[in-house]
């Protein structure tokens, strides 16, 4: 193998996995028809029905998931901070990393110090939360209604990886938590009637000011979408990925052999989103919410 040339490597590399692909394909044939559809694995199918008025307030799979991470978020920081040492285990020299890393990156990096003392529990609670809610959506729970199998006669949700901040509802709402928050600092801080003025930059007055205040009011609302969609939609595109490249893939194109060449990379999509993604949403989220909050006391536009 040492005398074989890369080009020579990734031909028998490419031929160790299509081989495999090809006899698996004569031996067992396509898949047939199938109704898979792969959205039904975001479908939200109600556990407990509960309706107020207009309201729909059903426990789904992704309140369950949201349940989950909140008992993780407080449930390790509670714990950690119970049981503080002075000489620190590896537990707590993790967390206090992570403390300081949203302390002086998080917070101080955009904020004044004023500022970061103000809302850091804020910003470090947002950060843990979205973190712990994308991780979990990585780990397979019995909560997928949507193809249930039969045990004893009861019908049981199978296992099946999903995360509520795949839900646009979610990032929707965390959004709009953040952009009442910096408003509402802004108009704090500076009055209602300055702070609306800092939206105009400073040196640009007469006809000019107009056009560049009603971009920065568009701007404003432009904000709602691009946080909460940039967070949803990495969210759903990993995990679809991993669903068609895990099998979804084979099944609709109705070849089983499919399979033996997207299986691995599915393992490859999968580990991407654990190492990387899941925590830069996080961190993206949670560093434009500080800036967003520093923006809106800063004296200058």
């Amino acid at each position: 193998m040492k005398n074989l040339s890369t080009r020579a490597k990734v031909l028998l590399g490419l031929a160790a996995l299509l081989l495999p692909a090809a006899l698996l394909g004569i031996i067992f044939g396509s898949i047939g028809e199938t109704d898979f559809q792969p959205q039904e694995e975001f479908k939200l199918e109600p556990y407990i029905a509960l309706e107020a008025g207009p309201l729909d307030l059903s426990i789904t799979k992704a309140v369950i998931y949201l349940f989950l991470a909140s008992i993780i978020t407080l449930g390790l920081t509670l714990f950690v901070a119970n049981r503080m040492q002075a000489r620190p285990n590896r537990v707590q020299t993790a967390v206090e990393t992570a403390y300081t890393f949203m302390r002086d990156n998080l917070a101080r990096g955009n904020m004044d110090d004023a500022m970061a003392r103000r809302w850091f529990s804020f910003v470090g609670t947002l950060f843990l939360f979205i973190w712990a809610s994308n991780m979990i959506g990585y780990v397979p729970l019995p909560l997928n209604a949507s193809h249930p199998i039969e045990v004893g006669g009861l019908e049981l949700p199978t296992f099946a990886i999903y995360a509520a901040t795949a839900n646009i509802s979610v990032p929707l709402v965390l959004t709009l938590m953040v952009w009442l928050a910096y408003h509402a600092e802004g108009v704090r801080a500076k009055g209602p009637i300055k702070y609306v003025k800092g939206w105009v930059p400073a040196g640009v007055t007469g006809v000019a000011a107009f056009p560049i205040f009603l971009i920065e009011v568009i701007s404003q609302f432009v904000r709602i979408i691009s946080l909460s969609v940039r967070l949803f939609a990495n969210m759903l595109a990993g995990h679809l990925l991993i669903l068609f490249m895990g099998g979804g893939l084979a099944i609709i194109l109705g070849l089983a052999a499919l399979g033996w060449i997207t299986l691995p990379i599915a393992w490859v999509f999968f580990l991407f989103e654990i190492v990387l993604i899941a925590t830069l949403q996080a961190f993206i989220f949670a560093t434009l919410t500080a800036i967003y909050l520093g923006e809106a006391v800063a004296e200058s536009h």
